[in-house]
């Protein structure tokens, strides 16, 4: 099956215009028994995508948050399915089994969960192990799982909180403010099927990025102030970043997103060098997976699934982003 035809990429746009479809499973570990999923070390794992932004996030914050040995991963082939799914195949580089039920594919993970499942299963999912069932599949919800009940109660040091107490509305307000017009934004671009789709999107992406380089003149990162003013780390910083991390290798080129590169926004530019070198992020970072999943699987897209041989991403990013180079196949 072509994926110009594909069933997910049909339900995906509505009138040519891309529709992100929402997270069936929203379920929350809590602290205070008020839900089924105590927030227990070793109890929880993610299964990923490397190529895919949303989940992306969760590992960096996995890192980020000192959860590696608290919180398992499995992650899936990048070459995505003609139908949109994702398969478990432990011979393509970076990628590895399904650890849990042995499964080959995330869709009977799903239906492990919900035997029901009507739709194509999505990354990240967040698998309560004790339980034998999905917790929550919407990346937001799990990275302030991870900061605000997780990691604190599994003891994990309030200062390496990506959630720092008082700044909560402002954070939540950065990540909204980027969402539409940048995470999502770019899928508007890339995904749109008639030319007044495509006009009416990439403006407010553009927009928002000239906004997004002016508030990081001076600045570190997009929230608080901090001891020297700069700003804190937070989960907004990681949201968006994951987007950006992509957009010169691929959404600039492969979802039509070319007014301009973030190397050619400095305080952007300078803001992607600046949270790939925080301890444990560049380890999260797998340039082959992202680049060979968007230019291999959207065929729709790219007919002949050529994978470009740039950006030269040691000069982009300022190191080297992939020490053990992989063969794509």
């Amino acid at each position: 099956m072509s994926q110009t035809t594909a069933p997910w990429s049909k339900a995906a746009t509505r009138g040519g215009a891309f529709r992100r479809k929402q997270s069936e499973f929203r379920d929350r570990i809590s602290d205070d028994g008020s839900t089924p999923f105590p927030a227990e070390a070793g109890r929880y794992h993610l299964y990923v995508s490397l190529a895919c932004p949303w989940a992306h996030r969760t590992l960096v914050h996995r890192a980020l948050l000192g959860l590696e040995d608290a919180v398992s991963v499995d992650v899936v082939d990048w070459h995505m399915q003609d139908d949109g799914s994702w398969r478990f195949d432990p011979s393509v580089p970076g990628a590895t089994e399904e650890s849990q039920r042995g499964a080959d594919s995330l869709q009977e993970v799903y239906r492990a969960a919900d035997p029901d499942f009507p739709g194509i299963g999505t990354v990240p999912v967040l698998w309560d192990k004790a339980q034998g069932t999905i917790v929550n599949n919407e990346s937001r919800d799990i990275i302030r799982m991870f900061n605000a009940v997780l990691a604190p109660g599994l003891g994990v040091p309030r200062d390496r909180t990506l959630l720092p107490a008082g700044l909560e509305a402002e954070v939540d307000a950065m990540i909204d403010a980027n969402y539409e017009s940048v995470n999502n934004g770019v899928y508007k671009c890339g995904f749109a099927r008639t030319q007044e789709a495509y006009d009416a999107a990439w403006p407010p992406l553009f927009d928002r990025l000239d906004e997004l380089d002016a508030h990081l003149e001076g600045r570190d990162w997009l929230c608080g102030e901090g001891p020297d003013g700069r700003g804190v780390l937070t989960e907004a910083d990681v949201c968006l970043w994951v987007t950006l991390l992509r957009f010169d290798p691929v959404y600039h080129t492969h979802f039509k997103c070319n007014r301009k590169l973030i190397q050619q926004y400095p305080d952007l530019h300078a803001f992607v060098r600046r949270l790939h070198r925080v301890p444990g992020v560049a380890g999260t970072v797998d340039m082959d997976h992202i680049r060979g999943h968007y230019y291999w699987s959207h065929e729709g897209l790219n007919p002949h699934r050529i994978v470009p041989a740039g950006p030269d991403l040691e000069a982009w990013l300022g190191v080297d982003p992939s020490p053990t180079r992989r063969t794509r196949s």
